[in-house]
């Protein structure tokens, strides 16, 4: 019997390249994990096709399957690619120039970060002028529970995601400061949506810390962060007031240039 689905000419294998795009695009628009039954709804496809193509992305890493609840998410290589994009953004010049003036402002090294998986992904960074630096550079990552922006992104994830990510891989303590109980890291996600910013207090360099601010969409979606962090020494979380509005502002001049 002839199986309509499978392209026979280069129109077909175009039609089904779009096809895997769309549901892509649905699981990686989603706040939270989606069933096949959402997603043959929003692609309006029948569910032989809609099935073969999530397990061929299941197969190829781009999308994940939640083995308890058989639900989708995006996978390490949806999300690389995604980092990527955004690492390689003809928008890069002006952010970059943002984080320039942020540094100048604050005298300490600043930052642009994006969630990558279980990782906190730098996709711009500009040093200040100080002797000792730390070895980071865009396309570094850190772990999400460790970082300033990386609990910024989790407190502000839906529950069942940052349940999936936070008991999905091992919560090392980086220094005698991190983090890793669920019940600690759920008390410090409540502050920082209080309080509206996070803090890693050597969470995840001894002698470090670091303040983030969320960038948000037009959609109220937080999607990027802002950051600067500094010695321990210079870095006073009694002054904050001296840095959150800098952070503030460069982080509503960096949602201005949003494509993603």
């Amino acid at each position: 019997m002839e199986d309509h689905d499978e392209p026979r000419n280069g129109k077909e294998a175009g039609s089904a390249a779009l096809r895997s795009l769309a549901i892509m695009e649905f699981v990686a628009n989603s706040e939270r994990s989606v069933s096949l039954t959402e997603i043959m709804q929003a692609v309006k496809l029948p569910k032989p096709t809609v099935f073969r193509i999530l397990n061929t992305l299941e197969e190829a890493g781009i999308l994940l399957r939640e083995p308890e609840a058989k639900r989708y998410v995006p996978g390490e290589r949806l999300t690389a690619l995604a980092g990527n994009v955004l690492l390689n953004s003809p928008w890069r010049s002006a952010r970059r120039a943002i984080l320039e003036e942020l540094v100048e402002r604050l005298g300490e090294t600043c930052n642009l970060t994006v969630p990558n998986g279980h990782h906190v992904m730098y996709i711009e960074r500009v040093e200040a002028h100080w002797p000792l630096r730390i070895n980071f550079h865009a396309g570094s990552k850190v772990p999400l529970y460790a970082s300033a922006s990386g609990k910024l992104f989790l407190a502000h994830a839906a529950k069942r995601v940052r349940d999936r990510l936070l008991t999905s891989a091992p919560l090392i303590a980086q220094t005698r400061h991190t983090l890793t109980s669920l019940s600690a890291l759920e008390t410090e996600f409540a502050k920082i949506r209080r309080l509206g910013y996070a803090v890693d207090n050597e969470e995840y360099l001894a002698g470090i810390r670091c303040v983030a601010v969320p960038v948000v969409n037009d959609q109220g979606k937080v999607v990027a962060g802002v950051s600067v962090h500094g010695p321990s020494t210079r870095m006073n979380l009694a002054n904050l007031d001296e840095i959150l509005p800098a952070l503030r502002d460069a982080a509503e001049q960096v949602s201005q240039t949003l494509d993603w």
